[in-house]
């Protein structure tokens, strides 16, 4: 049996990382490889965009601008005098 917390990331449950992943603070190197302490398969991670584990890529977050009615804002405008 093994003890507290090790993991054997060799017996073959877990997949070697991508490209995607290097530079990404939860990869672990075990034995010359390399592989993600949190996901089993980080290839179907990054099939549908950014790996929601990653700590080294973050989301583009776009802002867009609202279209204020101009009728609108100046009726909430008089209110306010």
């Amino acid at each position: 049996m093994q003890k507290q917390g090790a993991v054997n990331y060799k017996d073959g449950r877990f997949q070697p990382v991508i490209e995607k992943c290097d530079g990404c603070g939860r990869v672990v190197e075990q034995e010359g490889e390399q592989f993600c302490m949190s996901y089993l398969n980080p290839a179907a991670k990054w099939k549908l965009g950014i790996c929601n584990f990653a700590t080294h890529a973050k989301p583009e977050i776009t802002v867009t601008k609202v279209r204020i009615n101009p009728l609108k804002a100046a009726k909430r405008a008089s209110k306010n005098k």
